[in-house]
């Protein structure tokens, strides 16, 4: 089987070529390079070294992903005839796909693969910036990096920004991070005669003068927090500062307990911002719902008995485990199926439950409410429920007859007794129409609280007391507040 060499040109111009790599070339009998855009090769081709350039097929494509498959390909196809060498700029193995395809071609068995040397564009960048990697840093490709890939608390470089576009979308990926005004490096051929180095606000990063295929982008490690504020390190940062030994005496006396009653309010204040459609207070509530949960654990690493990293580890193996449809290969057919495979799942993954009984872990000591549809839910199960719903709504009229009869006849306990009668058999309605009864309330809650507040401005408005309108007065009023929310 003949032999493909691949072999690093460097970052920098042909005075800073390795001796050993330059004289491998020149012994190259059948030298291919990815592109002829770089230092040495005009150097090379003076010195009477022919080469075979790929650039005609980056015009072909319209990304990078099918120009590196197709010139690994043409590589493997030429192998097959005879040894060839291929060159790339920089080391091969960094930031360097087309060799990646030819390892897995070489894994495969389908071509015979040496790779030799070359220096990296990163030690010549490492010297232009002055920074130590050992400190962390991170090298990213600028055409598919992720806001979600970026360590704001590490030296970050940023491979293939080639020209202004590309520039602009890794603004627009950094802008979402950092604040548009943070100070970034753009670096042009670090190393060479021709090295630049300008540091720019970054919103202005796409309308630097100097962007090629020499260029990388640096982005400093942030100094503080206020620069931070959109990471998640942050935020936990902030958590253990306050639960600290020099933090905030009300967040450090808290406990699980103590904390319920905030968790539940939060959770009804976002749904309220949910029901309003107010996007703005959805970011504020969610960071409200954020802060309970990380304080939580918080408080479970301090007392040592879990920490917020089992937290997501529990979460994220549950939703790969109960998605074999999604990280599987189950199939489903629709919105159902999912929910009853889940429940399979779920059931599955605890085990039998012969000795348990079926309601003992849905009460809910917060909501009554939440019991009540939980113990129903749970009893329909296994088959203890109507039907259909038309037996559901004779059941709730024959509790409201009998609820009606101990008002007139009965004692303040039959009352209470059938009353709650009433309301259990309401949730039960909620349940076979999929309505959350918790939620429901919730709603119900806030709409009479709006409505109400409104009926109180028009009597201050009007300049006296309650007391001083009748109640067909106020019921205007609140059939007032009726029609404004309708936009009537």
């Amino acid at each position: 089987m003949n032999q493909l060499t691949v072999i690093g040109l460097g970052a920098a111009d042909f005075d800073q070529m390795q001796m050993g790599v330059y004289k491998k070339i020149k012994a190259a009998k059948n030298l291919f390079v990815r592109t002829d855009d770089h230092p040495v090769l005009q150097d090379l081709r003076e010195q009477g070294i022919d080469f075979t350039s790929f650039d005609e097929i980056y015009v072909k494509h319209g990304s990078f992903g099918p120009v590196y498959e197709e010139i690994a390909q043409r590589l493997i196809e030429a192998v097959a005839h005879e040894d060839i060498m291929y060159a790339v700029p920089g080391h091969p193995l960094v930031a360097e796909q087309t060799v990646q395809h030819l390892i897995e071609a070489h894994k495969k068995g389908q071509i015979q693969l040496v790779i030799e040397g070359g220096q990296s564009f990163l030690d010549p960048i490492f010297g232009a910036l002055k920074i130590d990697p050992i400190e962390g840093f991170q090298l990213l490709d600028g055409t598919s990096m992720s806001m979600h890939d970026v360590n704001m608390r590490q030296h970050i470089l940023i491979a293939q920004v080639y020209d202004a576009f590309s520039a602009s979308e890794v603004k627009l990926t950094l802008m979402e991070k950092y604040r548009d005004d943070y100070p970034i490096t753009i670096v042009t051929a670090a190393g060479s005669s021709q090295e630049q180095l300008r540091t720019v606000p970054l919103y202005e990063l796409d309308q630097a003068a100097e962007i090629n295929n020499l260029t990388t982008v640096y982005v400093p490690p942030v100094q503080n927090d206020e620069d931070a504020l959109r990471d998640w390190v942050t935020f936990r940062q902030i958590i253990a500062t306050l639960r600290g030994p020099k933090g905030c005496p009300w967040d450090q006396k808290q406990t699980h307990e103590s904390l319920k009653k905030y968790l539940l309010e939060e959770a009804h204040e976002f749904l309220a911002a949910v029901d309003a459609e107010d996007d703005f207070a959805m970011v504020e509530e969610l960071g409200d719902v954020l802060l309970q949960v990380f304080l939580h654990a918080q408080i479970g690493e301090d007392n040592g008995y879990f920490t917020l990293e089992e937290v997501l580890a529990s979460i994220n193996e549950k939703m790969i485990r109960r998605h074999p449809h999604v990280f599987g290969d189950v199939s489903v057919e629709d919105a159902e199926a999912v929910v009853a495979n889940w429940e399979a799942i779920k059931k599955a993954e605890k085990g039998p439950e012969a000795d348990v009984l079926l309601l003992k872990n849905e009460y809910r000591p917060t909501s009554t409410l939440q019991t009540s549809y939980n113990y129903q839910k749970k009893a329909a199960t296994v088959g203890f429920d109507w039907p259909n719903v038309e037996d559901a709504w004779e059941k709730f009229a024959e509790e409201w007859q009998e609820f009606r009869e101990e008002i007139a006849n009965g004692s303040q306990t039959t009352r209470l007794d059938e009353f709650g009668d009433v309301l259990f058999t309401l949730v039960n309605l909620a349940r076979f129409y999929k309505i959350s009864p918790e939620e429901a309330m919730i709603h119900a809650n806030e709409k009479f609280a709006r409505r109400f507040n409104y009926v109180e401005q028009r009597v201050k408005e009007i300049g006296k007391t309650f007391e001083s309108f009748t109640l067909d007065q106020l019921d205007a009023f609140w059939d007032e507040a009726k029609r404004i929310e309708r936009g009537e």
